[in-house]
């Protein structure tokens, strides 16, 4: 059974850092591609950042230069580096491993960004 886990949401403060994690199991990790995505109440969920099974990755623009994602095929972990942020930045965050006619989803973390 596949089984993806986010962790690492929370309360943080604008300008402060955070880093989510994804643990997957129960599935052949290094061959799925992962991405990042996140939704905001009222808001279509969007994707932030992805990396290819082969390391190679993208972001949108709206947090290019702050968040960096990573991953760790010895560990079956994907992570999201979120630095410098925002109100804008709070949302649930979701972590989906895609390959081929795979798509898995995440059960989401919380993140939220307030002073």
């Amino acid at each position: 059974q596949v089984r993806l886990v986010e962790s690492g949401g929370g309360l943080v403060q604008p300008g402060g850092s955070l880093r989510l994690s994804c643990a997957a199991s129960g599935i052949s990790f290094g061959s799925f591609d992962v991405g990042w995505y996140r939704q905001a109440p009222g808001k279509q969920r969007e994707q932030v950042a992805f990396i290819t099974s082969g390391g190679k990755t993208n972001y949108a623009d709206s947090v290019k230069g702050r968040f960096t994602i990573s991953r760790d095929n010895t560990e079956n972990t994907a992570y999201l580096y979120m630095n410098s942020l925002t109100p804008d930045d709070t949302a649930v965050y979701y972590c989906n491993l895609e390959r081929s006619l795979y798509d898995y989803w995440g059960q989401g973390t919380q993140v939220t960004v307030s002073s």
